[in-house]
């Protein structure tokens, strides 16, 4: 008799994550996509109208972060736990998540997730998810996850030989890799960074830092005009005295206009 696959449901605020998700996850051929979201609204509907035997969730999401999506569903799926951050994973295993994946993916550790997912089958409600109190629970975890939100950077180191200086951020147009380093574009100037585009994307303000190329990170209040060129390509163009002019990255396009309502 052929066993049953087991339906799967990922939840993460960034398309790229998704995508990359699910491309790991078609080489085991016992799990089948049932759907993804973006929006933990739209997964919401989902999850409390259809069935999912395990749900691959983002913790740190804005409107809802995965605490609080957990909180309000019916029934309780089976579920994994994504994060880019390590502190977040420590509250997953507070509420006994079958495991956690620390962004980007390692595909030995999704693998590891998948073994412990064999093991339960048929898919069976774990005690901790029968237990009355769990939904207070995991309301308390959402409500400390937004207490504790990392307070962002608001000036950035520069070094120059032995010497280091300070940039305000409020100064930065933006930030792009380029050879292995990083540099802060402050009036045209290149200032060489010790971190990465990642790491910045981490410890800036996202309402005010949005990646619009892997390599670059751009402070949405230089931005003058956005244009809309032939086949999708967009393009930003700054309110420098060089009146830059920035590609967005095909991936990027989406975010970029849902950060400026657009």
């Amino acid at each position: 008799m052929e066993e049953t696959k087991l339906r799967a449901y990922l939840v993460d605020d960034e398309e790229l994550a998704i995508e990359r998700l699910k491309r790991m996850l078609a080489r085991f051929p016992d799990i089948e996509i049932a759907g993804t979201a973006t929006d933990p609204s739209v997964a919401l509907e989902f999850l409390n109208s259809e069935t999912a035997d395990v749900l691959f969730l983002d913790i740190q999401m804005p409107v809802l972060n995965g605490f609080e999506l957990l909180s309000r569903l019916r029934e309780q799926p089976c579920v994994v736990f994504t994060t880019a951050f390590d502190e977040y994973a420590l509250r997953a295993f507070e509420v006994n998540s079958i495991d956690y994946l620390v962004k980007p993916i390692d595909p030995e550790h999704l693998e590891r997730a998948i073994r412990k997912l064999g093991r339960m089958r048929p898919p069976s409600k774990p005690r901790w998810q029968q237990a009355p109190e769990m939904a207070a629970i995991l309301k308390d975890l959402a409500a400390s996850l937004r207490e504790t939100q990392p307070e962002y950077l608001r000036r950035i180191a520069t070094r120059v030989s032995e010497r280091i200086t300070f940039l305000d951020l409020d100064a930065v147009a933006y930030f792009v890799a380029k050879e292995k380093l990083t540099y802060a574009v402050v009036k045209g100037h290149m200032h060489c960074i010790d971190q990465t585009i990642t790491e910045l994307e981490l410890r800036l303000d996202p309402s005010r830092f949005v990646r619009i190329h892997r390599a670059l990170l751009l402070n949405v209040d230089f931005i003058h005009e956005v244009n809309s060129w032939f086949a999708g390509k967009v393009v930003v163009s700054l309110k420098d005295s060089a009146h830059t002019e920035l590609t967005v990255a095909r991936d990027r396009v989406r975010s970029l206009k849902d950060r400026l309502g657009i």
